[in-house]
């Protein structure tokens, strides 16, 4: 059970983000996602998109849980709130609840604008402004040289690769993505703590559609609902 813990905390260490073409989803109100872990649902990952002039703030919600025969192993609950304007990153706060143990991070971009400031329960200090905090719903994210964790602000180098196109099918609707695979850069970090995540993006449209990844059990962001900018 502990190994389940660490996997499933590790995978969301890395939802969030930082600097990015945030204009590619102007179109965009709420996003949802169903997460399932062996083809079991057990949860969801909302985000509200609100706007206002120049200004831009996410608000997102997980929330999940694994049981077995009607005990609760495993509760998980996180909410946070990511702000732009003009298009570039200013700040993000989250404050998440595993089990009985409380994380958080705040991020700003530093007055000078050339680095990010982070307070966070694993790291506390700078970081380059070029670091995502890790979000899937933006393909900046495919840039990135580094994620900051969305739960504890640690410090995670990542390994890109593009693996292609294809066609995915979630309820009776097909996507032609694009395919990519995350991976940890520093192979020395034990397995409980390496990045190895499949995310697929829409083609035409950067639309994050799915997410997966093996540790303790096959699991699976799915696209569920999708809201349009009124």
């Amino acid at each position: 059970m502990k190994k389940i813990i660490l996997s499933i905390a590790f995978f969301f260490l890395l939802i969030v983000e930082s600097t990015s073409h945030v204009e590619h989803y102007a179109k965009y109100d709420y996003l949802e996602y169903e997460l399932f872990r062996n083809d079991k649902s057990i949860g969801y990952h909302k985000y509200k998109f609100n706007r206002e002039s120049d200004q831009l703030s996410i608000d997102s919600e997980v929330s999940f849980k694994i049981t077995k025969l009607g005990v609760d192993l495993y509760k998980y609950y996180a909410k946070s709130e990511e702000n732009y304007k003009k298009g570039e990153f200013k700040s993000f706060f989250s404050k998440t609840k595993q089990n009985k143990k409380d994380r958080y991070v705040n991020i700003k971009l530093e007055t000078d604008g050339e680095s990010l400031i982070i307070d966070g329960s694993s790291y506390k200090g700078k970081a380059d402004k070029n670091f995502v905090v890790g979000t899937w719903w933006n393909h900046e994210i495919i840039k990135a040289k580094a994620q900051i964790s969305g739960i504890s602000g640690r410090i995670i180098e990542q390994t890109v690769t593009f693996l292609g196109k294809k066609d995915i099918k979630i309820g009776e609707k097909i996507y032609k993505t694009l395919h990519f695979n995350f991976r940890s850069s520093d192979e020395s970090l034990p397995d409980s703590k390496k990045l190895n995540t499949d995310i697929w993006y829409e083609e035409d449209t950067n639309l994050w559609i799915k997410a997966s990844f093996i540790k303790s059990g096959q699991w699976e962001y799915r696209l569920k609902k999708v809201n349009l900018t009124p």
